[in-house]
């Protein structure tokens, strides 16, 4: 079956799911894709005459060569930077996977791929019944994990491989992002999750000037082609 695109979840937030996930929409673009990118769920966002904006989904948004619109991009935009469910409890929002399924599906008629980034965690509640693993599942795409690598780093990868396994979807490979650069004994850790993590490890972004830029460079093609192709 066509694998209609990847979901980005990351050990926590702020671990750098945006940079992965414009490190792959720049790879996949370099091969000739078509590829959109998509942001279901953002809190933090800004008011603009256009309503709602988040930096990580407009970034996503333009990283695409796809024409795609905002809403399709991030259909729920939250103005407070906290935690979604309660940034849509105070809004008096209710999450609907079913509508985010149908942005996603609409995306996907337009593209090749769809590279969709995650909020938080694994784990993160949307509401008291939803987490973003219950809107990996609805969108059913391979899973690909954001490692931050600093300390602590070791136990968060592995509780959320596990927790991603449990669910049953494919897993797609991580990435090591080495975001921290105060984190001692890099080598040791990524070494470390090499052994522990399932593979394949998709690419070690290092600390960059312009991460933004360059972050696409250092993702395995050939790797990242395997698992597009259903082969990792």
């Amino acid at each position: 079956m066509k694998r209609l695109g990847l979901f980005v979840t990351g050990t926590d937030t702020g671990v750098g799911k945006t940079v992965v996930a414009a490190a792959l929409i720049q790879s996949l673009i370099a091969r000739g894709l078509h590829v959109a990118a998509m942001k279901p769920v953002a809190s933090g966002c800004e008011l603009t005459p256009q309503g709602l904006r988040n930096s990580d989904a407009v970034r996503l948004r333009q990283c695409s060569n796809v024409s795609l619109r905002y809403e399709a991009v991030n259909p729920y935009a939250f103005a407070p930077a906290i935690a979604p469910h309660i940034a849509a409890a105070e809004a008096a929002i209710h999450i609907d996977l079913a509508a985010i399924k149908l942005c996603f599906m609409e995306l996907a008629d337009r593209s090749d791929l769809v590279i969709v980034e995650g909020v938080g965690g694994w784990l993160v509640p949307l509401a008291s019944e939803l987490t973003v693993a219950d809107l990996a599942l609805e969108l059913g795409q391979p899973v690909v994990l954001v490692v931050g690598v600093r300390l602590g780093c070791l136990n968060h990868a592995l509780l959320s491989a596990r927790a991603i396994a449990a669910t049953g979807l494919t897993w797609a490979g991580w990435v090591a992002n080495l975001y921290d650069p105060g984190c001692a004994r890099v080598r040791e850790n990524i070494d470390a999750l090499s052994q522990r993590l399932p593979p394949p490890l998709l690419g070690v972004i290092p600390t960059l000037e312009d991460r933004e830029r360059d972050a696409g460079r250092y993702l395995d093609a050939a790797v990242l082609k395997a698992v597009l192709d259903g082969d990792g």
